[in-house]
């Protein structure tokens, strides 16, 4: 009985894998070529940057409004998300983003809420990028393959701007509140169609509907995760290392099966531990805390919940200034100043007087971020840890660390310049680290701090698994011959 059971099980463990691999092994071999080329080019995206490198300097002279009183034409009756003073081509405005996503401009001459440009007004904007050689309209769209997300929403429409230099840079303007969106370039938008957007399973018609890709993307890393299993479990029942096969073999396999159980056992587990790892990454059950700070912490850490700011401000603030970002920081107002080479100033509010930020004082302020718990550590990092370092994305050094004793044993890295929080770790954070960047990404230490080694382990790996994928194509490519 118990060996009929163990027959039976063993032949659909041999069924499964047959049927759902026929089905799967080309979404394999997608997602291992995909993911070579991710690794050298990123989906593309607006940093701060490219962004603060596209503004024209603030007209100061021409600011009559003052950020209360902007805030209080918005309607914004609590400490906003982001409250900001750039220029709309040559008007200063004040953008303002509020804890529910919604962005509103307003104007700093006259204070009228700015709901809507013209072309030209975006074509004079888009004037203004370093790359702009002579920008011309490409359209108006609601949504496409590199503005899919909902990250977008609250500025559509926008307007597609080609600014005609030799890297065929695209840039997207809000035809709502004149904000650059997004910028791409022909190299992105050629090789993201060969790494991101098959990796992802990342078509503009299934990802404008995020609930409903996340689903389908689950569903389908899940089914493969089970050929993964099952694949590996077969690899090592019909491996032999000691009484062997004809010739001594260890496989009973010839030619491209043999390809398959070799190199299939060779990569298998690094093979599990990526569709795991990818299949993680979706975030099931939610268990993944975001990585940000929620807006109690925000608002404990700014001391101050009511949005007054200035009611006036200074006069003649450093001309160089692109754009002045207004906070409170352990109640203390500051107004963060930027230039298009991304260098920060920070000024009293009130009468543009420089002021410096000491670490004591933002870890007064970071006391008030979790004000249950107790601060347990203070650090400024002049080297990265395993949970700060710059692999996919740049990371400033020094950086303050803060430690909480809470239940989930929660660290904020903060820029000791600006006093911005640029993360947050807790348990299921370092938990995703390790079951996400360290398995999916690689993200080892000993790997990162040799940056060649990286590439050759990751190359090697996935090399490896483009054999086991094209074997299964060819071998069930021969298996529906067979069976038509």
């Amino acid at each position: 009985m118990r060996r009929a059971l163990i027959r039976r099980g063993r032949r659909w463990l041999y069924i499964i894998h047959r049927w759902i691999g026929i089905a799967t092994c080309l979404l394999f071999a997608m997602w291992f070529v995909s993911g070579i080329v991710m690794m050298y080019v990123a989906f593309p995206q607006l940093t701060d940057r490219e962004r603060l490198a596209a503004l024209p300097p603030i007209a100061w002279e021409r600011v009559s409004v003052a950020p209360d009183r902007a805030m209080a034409i918005a309607g914004v009756k609590n400490y906003p998300r982001d409250l900001r003073l750039v220029m709309l081509n040559d008007t200063p405005v004040y953008r303002l983003t509020d804890w529910n996503g919604t962005h509103k401009t307003i104007s700093a001459i006259d204070g009228h809420l700015i709901d809507g440009i013209t072309p030209e007004a975006a074509l004079a904007i888009a004037s203004h990028h370093p790359s702009a050689l002579h920008p011309q309209m490409i359209d108006t769209i609601t949504r496409d393959q590199w503005s899919v997300t909902a990250r977008y929403d609250p500025l559509r429409p926008l307007f597609l701007v080609s600014l005609g230099d030799e890297g065929k840079t695209e840039l997207y303007v809000s035809a709502r509140t004149g904000e650059l969106a997004l910028d791409t370039t022909r190299r992105e938008r050629v090789w993201n169609w060969l790494g991101a957007i098959p990796h992802w399973i990342y078509p503009t018609v299934l990802r404008q509907d995020g609930a409903t890709w996340r689903l389908v993307v689950l569903w389908i890393s899940g089914i493969c995760l089970v050929v993964a299993v099952t694949g590996f479990w077969i690899g090592i029942l019909r491996l032999r290392l000691r009484r062997r096969y004809a010739r001594h073999a260890v496989t009973p396999y010839h030619g491209w099966m043999a390809w398959h159980h070799i190199t299939g056992l060779i990569g298998g587990i690094f093979i599990l531990t990526w569709m795991f790892s990818g299949w993680l990454s979706l975030n099931p059950g939610g268990y993944f805390a975001a990585r940000g700070p929620t807006r109690d912490m925000a608002i404990g850490y700014a001391g101050h919940e009511t949005p007054d700011i200035a009611t006036t401000l200074p006069s003649m603030p450093p001309s160089e200034a692109v754009e002045g970002r207004f906070v409170w920081l352990g109640g203390h107002a500051l107004l963060m100043l930027a230039d298009r080479d991304g260098r920060q100033t920070t000024v009293d509010p009130a009468d543009g007087v420089a002021t410096m930020l000491s670490d004591d004082d933002i870890f007064a302020a970071a006391g008030s971020l979790l004000p249950n718990a107790a601060m347990t550590a203070r650090l400024r990092l002049q080297e990265f840890d395993a949970y700060w370092y710059p692999h996919h994305s740049e990371r400033l050094l020094p950086v303050l660390r803060v430690a909480f004793d809470d239940v989930a044993q929660s660290w904020f890295y903060v820029d000791p310049r600006s006093g911005d929080i640029l993360g947050r770790i807790d348990n299921s954070r370092r938990a995703y680290r390790w079951l996400f960047n360290a398995l999916h990404s690689l993200d080892l230490p000993l790997l990162l701090r040799y940056r060649p080694t990286w590439d050759i382990v990751t190359l090697l790996l996935s090399l490896i698994g483009m054999i086991v994928s094209t074997s299964g194509i060819v071998i069930g490519w021969r298996r529906l011959r067979r069976s038509s």
